[in-house]
């Protein structure tokens, strides 16, 4: 994945929105949206609508061939697994075999190709900008994470009913929110009040 600040800015059904940054933007595609219970926070509901989520930074890339909804259902496909095996992780549990053989399957087409605009001053993506490149770019960074060095430091955020994941990329290794603005103020908040209320 080419080097780039991760996060998003989430919003919630219920108003309200706060930035989230999952630490690798596999984990922030795997907040996009998702099944069964958390489908209220769907956001990818037609193919352009993926077009532009990647077309905002850190990926800023356009596709050289029209998104299809076959390629949005491989999304989601890779999506639920990324936040399938990234909740495993964290709790400490085995990778569950349908999530594995998806992030292989997506993995196995030719990645995205950094390319050097004109002068050097900065990268694109050399074309043909494929969406199974893009979804092999993100497989592979899921892949890493859960091998590589960090794969102990991901983690669902301690917030009451929070299940947002990410990676605790920090020097200290002490990240428990998935955002001080929110479940960290949350957390104080109640820790404050418990403090103020008389003993029973």
């Amino acid at each position: 994945m080419r080097a780039g600040t991760s996060g998003r800015v989430l919003n919630d059904p219920k108003g309200g929105s706060f930035r989230f940054d999952a630490g690798a933007v596999c984990l922030d595609f795997a907040h996009t949206g998702g099944e069964g219970r958390y489908a209220v926070f769907e956001t990818l509901h037609e193919p352009d609508d993926l077009a532009r989520w990647l077309a905002e930074p850190p990926l800023s890339l356009v596709l050289t061939e029209p998104l299809t909804p076959d390629d949005l259902v491989e999304a989601k496909a890779l999506r639920q697994a990324i936040w399938v095996a990234a909740h495993a992780r964290a709790d400490g549990h085995p990778l569950p075999a349908g999530a594995v053989e998806t992030l292989n399957r997506s993995a196995t087409a030719p990645p995205l190709v950094p390319a050097l605009t004109t002068g050097g001053a900065s990268a694109g993506w050399a074309e043909p900008v494929r969406a199974s490149q893009v979804l092999s770019t993100l497989a592979r960074e899921m892949i890493d994470l859960l091998t590589g060095p960090l794969a102990h430091r991901i983690r669902e955020c301690a917030g009451e009913r929070c299940p947002l994941v990410f990676v605790d990329s920090s020097r200290p290794g002490a990240r428990r929110w998935c955002s001080m603005e929110r479940c960290g103020n949350r957390h104080k908040l109640r820790t404050h009040r418990a403090r103020q209320s008389p003993p029973p």
